[in-house]
């Protein structure tokens, strides 16, 4: 068996003094003596905040989630609040997802901030991701903190950190708050917990939250209809089984069949590989029941409710998975469509999403005479944009990867309330001899038909890191020219903020923040995004290819054509 590296050796040794507990340096010496390997990923760094903050494995080490890692992060949080906020009286809001360990390190984090005069509203038990920012605003707090590891395996927790506004940390604050973080050694938490400062939020809460998610996500859809509508609901083991359920029900819908086998949180998700609603199988179980019982359609959210996946009838009557660009396109123009009946549009409204979703948002759009707005993947790029710019109003918007927020009502995407707009477009559109799907094609028919597909490549530990960072050393020192026999016209470098014109070599600036994402563009339209996860040990490749639909009925052999392009693509690639 090898020997720990020094350098590790060392780094692990530092955690072995008092300021530990016995169990933490009981399972340091243990990993000393029997397993190196892992001693090396629990230390060879610090888990650092990425785009949906702190996320990684559990157990003892810098590189992983524990009570000491977490325990700094909130030591450091507090010193920069009290420097924030000076002189003021600090409130925080924390909740907690179905994660094994998740309330116990809620209380960690609580125990933490009270220790600091900080006083602390704890939800009592599990709740969604969106109804802590919808509490942060509520509740008048200076920050939020949810913990989450949102879809990953169970061995995994995360931290996440929200603001005054109820958006997730954003610049100037997120690099400040990880200098004071990084600037502090661990004896410098104080544990020591002022219990007088913890406050436990229920029902009032909740209650507020469920009457603004109904205000949000419901329209002028007819009770006929929404009793019309058969719905086949999994929380997938998550929180949403707390909020979804009496949404639904607050708003009319009462033709609802919840997964019973899944409704119970559990942070091992027995029944799935993975409680990720953009993986196919994770819904197999609900598509079943619907297809017994001949649902109109079938919505499952994440472990911490803020993705949700949607599955429809299609042209054939059969139950078809969406991906996030499909729903979102929908969702989006239902809420133009809304707005623009109630005469609320005048052109000081604006929808939103990421740099890696769909070009079709933007067609839509110009359509309806509002702003589109474009941003680093992430909500809470979406959540700056509320905050940047009062003089707008934000009607909606999305990202790929099944996250959509409705309003403003929460600053983070919100799978309560778009599980409702889900419905109630479904409803809608049943009522007049449509459909949801129907819909989607009628879209593509007048705004183009686009095709997107989304690769990730899991590249594990060091050596995983250091090869997702040649690849994008790579891509940029030796540019794609040609993708498909299409030349490349642009590409946009997001790390230097330079996009640079491949045709007559001029470059212009690329205003929004820095980060290491490159995009191609080809002369037909095509659009190719890579990027590394900034929560897992992945590099993601995004496609976009589009084509023009005249008419409905030539919808499947256009998107057969399309989906053949991409797979000319990747394997031109070599990209799987």
């Amino acid at each position: 068996m090898s020997q720990p590296k020094p350098e590790i050796l060392a780094k692990a040794q530092s955690w072995l003094t008092d300021v530990f507990d016995e169990e933490t340096k009981k399972e340091i010496n243990n990993l000393i003596e029997n397993d190196p390997s892992e001693l090396e990923d629990s230390f060879y760094k610090n888990a650092a905040f990425g785009t949906g903050g702190m996320r990684g494995v559990m157990g003892v080490g810098t590189n992983r989630i524990n009570k000491y890692t977490l325990g700094k992060n909130t030591q450091g949080l507090s010193n920069f609040l009290k420097r924030e906020f000076s002189g003021e009286t600090l409130k925080v809001a924390i909740a907690y997802d179905c994660r094994n360990n998740s309330k116990e390190l809620a209380q960690v984090v609580a125990d933490v901030f009270s220790a600091n005069d900080i006083e602390v509203f704890l939800f009592s038990d599990l709740r969604p991701t969106p109804e802590l920012s919808f509490a942060v605003k509520d509740l008048d707090c200076h920050c939020g903190i949810v913990l989450t590891a949102s879809h990953n395996p169970p061995e995994y927790n995360g931290y996440k950190v929200y603001w005054q506004d109820g958006g997730q940390l954003v610049p100037p604050q997120d690099k400040a708050l990880v200098e004071e973080i990084n600037g502090l050694e661990y004896e410098a938490i104080n544990f020591d917990a002022n219990t007088d400062l913890i406050h436990k939020i229920d029902k009032e809460v909740n209650e507020k939250f469920i009457n603004a998610s109904v205000k949000n996500g419901s329209f002028d859809t007819s009770a006929e209809a929404k009793a019309d509508l058969g719905i086949v609901f999994t929380s997938l083991h998550g929180t949403s089984i707390t909020m979804v359920p009496p949404v639904l029900e607050k708003a009319g819908f009462t033709n609802v069949t919840i997964v019973e086998e899944q409704r119970e949180p559990d942070g091992n998700f027995p029944t799935v590989k993975s409680p990720n609603p953009e993986e196919p199988e994770a819904l197999k179980m609900a598509l079943d029941i619907a297809e017994e019982k001949g649902a109109d359609i079938v919505i499952g959210t994440d472990p911490d409710c803020d993705r949700l996946g949607i599955a429809v009838r299609n042209s054939e009557n059969k139950l078809e998975l969406l991906n996030g660009n499909q729903t979102m396109v929908v969702m989006t123009w239902f809420l133009l469509e809304q707005w623009k009946k109630a005469d609320k549009i005048d052109g000081n409204e604006f929808i939103a999403s990421t740099i890696v979703s769909t070009p079709m948002l933007k067609n839509l759009s110009e359509a309806y005479g509002v702003e589109y707005k474009e941003v680093l993947t992430g909500f809470k790029w979406i959540a700056k944009l509320i905050k940047d710019h009062p003089e707008l109003d934000f009607i909606g918007g999305g990202e790929e990867s099944f996250g959509y927020m409705v309003g403003d009502f929460v600053r983070d995407k919100d799978a309560v309330t778009s599980t409702l707009l889900a419905c109630e477009i479904s409803a809608f559109l049943k009522a007049q001899g449509s459909s949801f799907y129907e819909k989607l094609l009628e879209l593509y028919t007048t705004y183009g038909l686009y095709k997107e597909e989304l690769i990730s490549l899991v590249k594990k530990g060091i050596e995983g890191e250091q090869e997702i960072k040649q690849m994008l050393i790579d891509l940029r020192e030796k540019p794609w020219e040609t993708i498909d026999g299409e030349k490349v016209v642009l590409v946009e470098d997001y790390q230097s903020s330079i996009a640079k014109n491949q045709n007559d070599h001029t470059k212009t600036e690329i205003t929004i923040p820095k980060s290491n994402v490159l995009i191609y563009y080809t002369e037909d339209g095509t659009k190719i995004a890579a990027r590394p996860s900034g929560t897992e040990p992945k590099i993601k490749f995004y496609f976009s290819v589009n084509t023009s639909l005249d008419s409905v009925s030539d919808f499947e052999e256009k998107n057969k054509e399309l989906k053949e392009k991409i797979s000319r693509i990747k394997a031109e690639l070599q990209l799987g």
